[in-house]
């Protein structure tokens, strides 16, 4: 928002803050139980940060749409319906998460266990995190609007304050060339455009045939994609850091792989390995193969 009070960029950045509190939560807590770490673990940030981003603009819209709704209200009761509205939709897609990386600890490999894990106990603490602290600092955002406080600088902002200064000193330091109003601002543009035209757009009777032709094509092409899909996965990435399997990986692959897969020959039957005719039986067939 240009509006220097309304402005939430401290807020969004409270929310990413957020979602690196839960990662770093959840992985010091299974780092001091010992859960080992692999390196596929490292992407599990990604997937909280995501997640985490998408409460919290869940949470901000539920807060917008208290405020506009309940504008002399005390902040306790905003907050209170600001979670009826967006804890439900929080809890249940942390639900859904959490129980889809807690079944993946099932898995017999056991860096893919790892990762489910680590991922699973760090959406846990994202939820915690949202739940708690975003609510907290939403509480004190509000409270700096109220104030007339500048979103950057935290300074009250007046009205006549500033006005002989540059637009941009005005709307990073002091106030806006947009004006000061700390009041909720009118319904954001999207929302318009969703609400007036999106909408109405796709419940029209000749859209929705449409709509579920160009669903069916899609649903066609994934069908066909999964069917087509080759699976390949680097083993090296499967065992723990500290396992022997980690460094043959390793030394296979810098020394053996111009090479191409190995040929074996197994012999099945019992064999009197100290007569020396079998041994020379089996040293003609080894060269034979070769």
């Amino acid at each position: 928002r240009l509006n220097c009070i309304r402005n939430n960029v401290w807020l969004a950045s409270c929310g990413v803050l957020s979602a690196g509190l839960a990662v770093l939560s959840s992985f010091g807590l299974l780092l001091f139980c010992g859960v080992p770490f692999v390196v596929t673990v490292a992407n599990a940030p990604f997937l909280i940060l995501g997640v985490g981003v998408d409460d919290m603009f869940i949470m901000i819209a539920a807060w917008e749409q208290s405020l506009r709704r309940k504008e002399k209200s005390n902040v306790k009761s905003l907050l209170a319906e600001t979670y009826s509205e967006a804890a439900l939709s929080v809890t249940i897609t942390t639900l859904t998460d959490v129980l889809a990386f807690f079944i993946g600890t099932w898995t017999a490999f056991p860096s893919v266990r790892s990762f489910c894990l680590y991922t699973g106990t760090a959406f846990v603490f994202c939820y915690i995190y949202t739940m708690t602290f975003f609510g907290a600092v939403l509480v004190l955002n509000h409270k700096r609007e109220q104030g007339s406080r500048h979103w950057l600088t935290c300074m009250p902002v007046g009205e006549g304050d500033g006005q002989a200064e540059s637009c941009l000193y005005n709307a990073c330091c002091i106030g806006s060339c947009s004006g000061h109003s700390s009041q909720p601002d009118s319904e954001h543009p999207m929302s318009i455009f969703f609400k007036k035209y999106y909408g109405p757009f796709f419940t029209n009777k000749w859209i929705k045939p449409l709509v579920v032709l160009l669903y069916g094509a899609y649903l066609g092409g994934s069908i066909y994609g999964c069917i087509q899909i080759r699976e390949g996965i680097d083993l090296r990435n499967l065992a723990s850091d500290n396992s022997y399997v980690a460094p043959f990986y390793d030394d296979n692959e810098e020394y053996f792989s111009e090479y191409g897969p190995r040929v074996m020959v197994v012999i099945t039957e019992s064999v009197d390995y100290w007569n020396e005719t079998v041994r020379l039986g089996i040293e003609n067939c080894t060269q034979n193969l070769e």
